[in-house]
């Protein structure tokens, strides 16, 4: 039988634990990409994500106007635009990122130029009304599919300030929002209904923006159409802890394993799974290493592993878990007893419906699963076997959860599509071999 390419076989067992470092974080690579494709001179990002997410975000930001070079060591440098951006020739594809088109989004509704977002077929069929509605209200052109998806076509400027209240609990929306109000006249305040992450607000702080956050409100003080000024400087983005929950939940269903990972982002509004981790009945240590001067807070985390107990993760926990939530799924399958997760219906309009996705795979692997409108219920302890090949539906996250999962299994576990894995974690199959695990 020939193996396709874009197939892995992951052998039961193995998983050693120890010391690791994951890759810089996707959502401030992102950002940073942004504000230093905005700033006057060359900023120098150490620790960026080169992930084809954004990678496709840097390159929109040099079709603006910018300039980037890699060194040999890694350190990824931008000669800003000093704020001004040059319409695009023709469309900009940012393939499969959520994050990259909303907030381009925002910076394209500041300035007077056309520009056309478009991705690949997963981002061209995620929920685009959301920003719609708040940047017509702004006073920009929006248009969508008649499907309310990309491509989306934005003619921006002259925008005045509004205030809005976020239906739905979204950074990326917040982002967008508050980007585009850089580019207003007058203030633009954004309501959340639950805290999400924070990583716009604590960078537009650093490079010295008129940002103002007062619990729910967080408001921006617009510069008008000719936008900000800011000025280049270094950027340190730390590990992700996206990709860092993959091996915390390895080491954490197996009892008296241990791993640490070094130089982690610690943002309190993105490391939720370290609450349910504990709560599962491992044990977590955390050690602060960022300097007070740093945006974002990072340090090391050690997990400890246990015999997991079910929980339960729902309302304001779920912003800043929706990310690690297959993974909470995979722990539950592990788990002594029920794991509940509730109130994330967003899970349903990520790169893949996670909820349907999730429990089907589960369901092929042996586990007592039941799907509900907003998460899933899962019963264990389960003996992982699969029944079928695990798809992942071309999302990265579902792919990585599924192999974490395969490491508890009876037999080898064979999973579908996973180049999508490259957008965010291209070392992640590396990584998982040199943590002991067999991999074809």
């Amino acid at each position: 039988m020939t193996i396709p390419k874009q197939t892995k076989i992951v052998h039961p067992g193995g998983f050693a634990g120890g010391v690791v470092r994951v890759p810089g974080d996707k959502s401030i690579s992102h950002r940073t990409a942004l504000l230093a494709g905005l700033s006057s001179g060359t900023s120098e990002i150490r620790g960026f994500l080169q992930a084809e997410d954004c990678l496709n975000t840097l390159k929109a930001m040099e079709a603006f106007g910018a300039r980037s070079w890699i060194d040999e060591e890694g350190v990824l440098s931008i000669q800003g635009t000093g704020g001004k951006m040059i319409e695009p020739v023709g469309p900009l594809d940012v393939g499969n990122s959520g994050t990259g088109m909303r907030l381009l989004a925002g910076l394209c509704a500041g300035s007077p130029i056309q520009v056309t977002l478009t991705g690949d077929a997963s981002l061209q069929s995620r929920p685009m009304r959301r920003i719609k509605e708040p940047l017509e209200l702004m006073g920009a052109t929006v248009d969508l599919t008649p499907q309310g998806t990309a491509p989306m076509t934005i003619q921006g400027g002259n925008l005045h300030g509004i205030e809005y209240r976020l239906p739905t609990a979204s950074a990326q929306v917040k982002s967008c929002c508050i980007l585009a109000g850089l580019y207003a006249t007058g203030r633009t305040t954004v309501l959340e209904p639950i805290p999400t992450r924070d990583h716009t607000e604590r960078m537009l702080r650093a490079v010295g923006a008129p940002i103002r956050v007062e619990g729910p409100h967080i408001s921006v003080e617009g510069c008008g159409p000719k936008g900000p000024k800011f000025l280049a400087r270094p950027y340190v983005v730390p590990g992700d802890f996206s990709s860092a929950a993959y091996w915390l939940a390895a080491a954490a269903a197996i009892p008296g394993a241990t791993l640490r990972v070094e130089g982690v982002g610690l943002n309190l509004r993105r490391t939720a799974l370290l609450d349910v981790l504990r709560r599962m009945g491992a044990r977590v240590e955390i050690e602060r290493t960022s300097a007070p001067t740093d945006p974002e807070v990072y340090g090391n985390v050690t997990v400890t592993g246990a015999d997991l107990k079910g929980t339960e993760v729902s309302g304001a926990e779920i912003p800043n878990l929706i990310d690690e939530l297959p993974l909470v799924a995979v722990l539950g399958a592990l788990a002594r007893g029920r794991t509940e997760i509730r109130d994330a219906s967003e899970l349903r309009v990520k790169e893949s419906d996670r909820v349907a996705v999730m429990v089907e795979n589960l369901t092929n692997m042996g586990v007592r699963v039941e799907e509900r409108p907003d998460g899933m219920v899962v019963e264990g302890p389960a003996r992982i076997a699969p029944g079928k090949s695990i798809r992942s539906y071309g999302d990265h996250r579902i792919a990585m959860s599924m192999s974490i999962l395969a490491i508890f299994s009876a037999e080898p576990v064979c999973i579908g599509n996973v180049a999508c894995v490259d957008t965010s974690y291209p070392e992640f199959w590396d990584q998982l071999v040199n943590l002991g695990v067999n991999v074809e």
